[in-house]
């Protein structure tokens, strides 16, 4: 879970938050309901009732994501590959699953299993729209509620990443080709097609007078090509870095200081004109911590004379450490699975390195250079 997200809780065991982003886009969907879409379908409801119901949909529109959302990641923890987290924002909600699904049936089994969550949902509330057709809030609400869900899993499979279809297309092709990488390059393909639909049918609309859905429907197109695009590239990354060590990026070349070096005087002596982001601390010839800018940052200026490094670090014992023959790209997962920059390098016990995300990223560009 980011900084930029509040915690609402877990659901099998995975934590579940609000991006702050979702304030933004529940308030415009409520002033929506409530102004727009009731209004016109509903007629002689009180003003109350417009947004009360418009913001109950919004609510609802948003725990059909999170299903949604669950969906993946229940499939997924079936596969035995563990959920980080799963965050509603503004496009909507997204799973982050800790690693790739081994093979293209876990794949196609992970994606499509959103899609199948959306139809049931369609499914669940226009049974409802029947069940209270004589009370008109309720009837109102299920009757959206199933629209959107349909439309949620109809539009998510169109295969384009980040969208459910897009992982459904690279399981199929995965499974025909045996080839994961020709698999994703043509998904991502095929995406990008489908995007570039979606931007010049928003301009049409826009020259056809419809502004504010034109710019939407241009807008999607473009964040669908975003991504896209990154996650090619993030394919590219990771085969460069396919067989490559921590040894073979990390820097030998660390800040060690002892426990009881008081933060002025790391400040002083070894941040003020340097270039360190993190400290090995130690007791003796004993690693016992790591020390970061980011904890340093935490602690009031006034104070830093009299904290000691052991009092700021993080200890030994909660620390994530790689071997020497760890692959750079588990490295990279690693750090963005704990939201760290920097990892210690340890053979037999004993520190041997930092690899940070600047060394990955200075190794990748050796790696690119001609010869």
């Amino acid at each position: 879970m980011n900084n930029n997200s509040i915690h609402l809780g877990r659901i099998f065991g995975i934590p579940v938050g609000v991006d702050y982003s979702w304030f933004l886009v529940f308030v415009l969907f409520t002033w929506t309901f409530a102004t727009g879409y009731y209004p016109a379908e509903f007629k002689n409801w009180s003003t109350v009732e417009y947004w009360a119901v418009g913001a109950v949909t919004a609510v609802m529109l948003f725990a059909s994501v999170l299903l949604h959302e669950l969906g993946h990641s229940w499939v997924a923890l079936r596969y035995k590959i563990p959920v980080r987290s799963i965050t509603l924002y503004i496009f909507g909600g997204i799973s982050q699953i800790s690693a790739e699904p081994a093979s293209a049936l876990s794949e196609f089994w992970i994606t499509i299993a959103g899609p199948i969550v959306s139809f049931a949902l369609a499914g669940i509330f226009a049974l409802l729209t029947i069940i209270v057709s004589g009370f008109a809030p309720l009837l109102a609400l299920f009757k959206y509620l199933a629209y959107i869900n349909l439309i949620l899993g109809v539009f998510n499979l169109i295969p384009g990443f980040p969208l459910d279809g897009g992982g459904v297309l690279m399981s199929i092709v995965w499974g025909a080709t045996h080839n994961r990488h020709r698999a994703l390059l043509i998904a991502s393909a095929v995406g990008s097609f489908f995007a570039y639909l979606f931007i010049f049918y928003g301009v049409f609309q826009i020259f056809n007078g419809n502004l504010m859905n034109g710019i939407w429907i241009a807008f999607i197109g473009w964040f669908l090509i975003s991504a896209s695009r990154g996650r090619v590239i993030q394919e590219r990354v990771k085969g460069l870095l396919s067989g490559h060590k921590a040894y073979e990026a990390m820097s030998r070349n660390y800040t060690a200081i002892q426990s009881d070096t008081t933060l002025q005087y790391l400040v002083d002596d070894h941040i003020l004109g340097g270039s360190r982001r993190s400290f090995i601390v130690e007791k003796g010839d004993e690693v016992v911590g790591l020390l970061t800018l980011h904890h340093l940052k935490d602690i009031p200026k006034d104070q830093w004379s009299t904290i000691t490094a052991a009092q700021a670090m993080i200890p030994a014992s909660q620390l994530k450490q790689i071997r020497l023959d760890t692959e750079l790209w588990d490295a990279i997962e690693e750090m963005d699975r704990d939201g760290v920059n920097q990892l210690p390098v340890l053979a037999v016990g004993r520190i041997q390195g930092m690899l940070t995300r600047e060394d990955i990223i200075s190794y990748l560009r050796k790696l690119q250079e001609p010869g």
